[in-house]
């Protein structure tokens, strides 16, 4: 079980994840992901994925298999197309979300179906609440202004929280965009945070953050941000981790 004491205020540097390049693909990983294992960075609470990719012009991943994970994908610029072995299939737009509830098992496949431009997007994974329910699937698109300096709760299972994708977990995904103006972010007792900054540059309590920078923290806790920026922030409960998801 993640272990809360007193608050936690940690700075992840852009340069810091563990990066890789393919050649189609050029990734970065807040935590532990499949070639890149550190047994002291598996997870922030219920968080356990966090991954930053660009892939390039017709590249993209081919069919392969997810079950038990909550995973929601943000595009930041380009499209990409999804096609899954529930029968979805569509493309995401810039400010679009993804969302699978992977449940009990499925294949699906990501594509950049551009020829010209590539794509740029995140990928994060939250552990849900219980295994083995039936996989499920959506797509959501949001205006620019529905994120203007202001957050936007994209996905949400906590009650109270209206957003128009259901999580299976007692969390919360918000973005917003910052144009030369301040935010505040407020974590409760208990809770898990973690924010990243997508593109620009915030002040957080003074701390300045830049593209690819995010912030973890625990415990009762208010920021101001500043800036202008493109970001991503999730409010999470504490999980046990399971060494079989690393």
């Amino acid at each position: 079980m993640d272990t809360l004491t007193a608050p936690v205020f940690t700075v992840q540097r852009a340069a810091d994840r563990a990066h890789f390049d393919f050649g189609w693909l050029s990734t970065n990983h807040s935590f532990s992901f499949a070639d890149y294992f550190d047994p002291e960075n598996l997870n922030w609470g219920a968080l356990r994925v966090f991954n930053d990719d660009v892939v390039q012009p017709g590249k993209g991943f081919g069919k392969h298999p997810h079950r038990d994970m909550e995973i929601v994908t943000y595009v930041l610029r380009g499209e990409l197309e999804h096609e899954d072995s529930m029968g979805h299939r569509g493309v995401v737009p810039p400010g679009g979300v993804q969302y699978m509830s992977a449940g009990t098992g499925l294949f699906h496949s990501e594509f950049n179906h551009s020829a010209e431009r590539d794509v740029h997007f995140v990928q994060m994974w939250v552990l849900p609440r219980s295994s083995g329910e039936r996989p499920a699937y959506g797509q959501h698109v949001f205006a620019q202004a529905d994120r203007t300096n202001r957050w936007l709760a994209i996905a949400s299972g906590e009650a109270g929280v209206d957003a128009p994708i259901a999580l299976r977990q007692d969390a919360t995904v918000r973005v917003a965009r910052l144009e030369d103006a301040s935010l505040e972010v407020a974590l409760r007792p208990g809770r898990f945070g973690f924010l990243f900054v997508a593109d620009g540059a915030v002040s957080v309590n003074g701390e300045r953050l830049e593209t690819g920078d995010a912030v973890r923290a625990t415990g009762e806790q208010r920021f101001t941000l500043h800036g202008t920026a493109e970001l991503v922030a999730w409010d999470v409960p504490p999980t046990d981790i399971r060494l079989e998801d690393a």
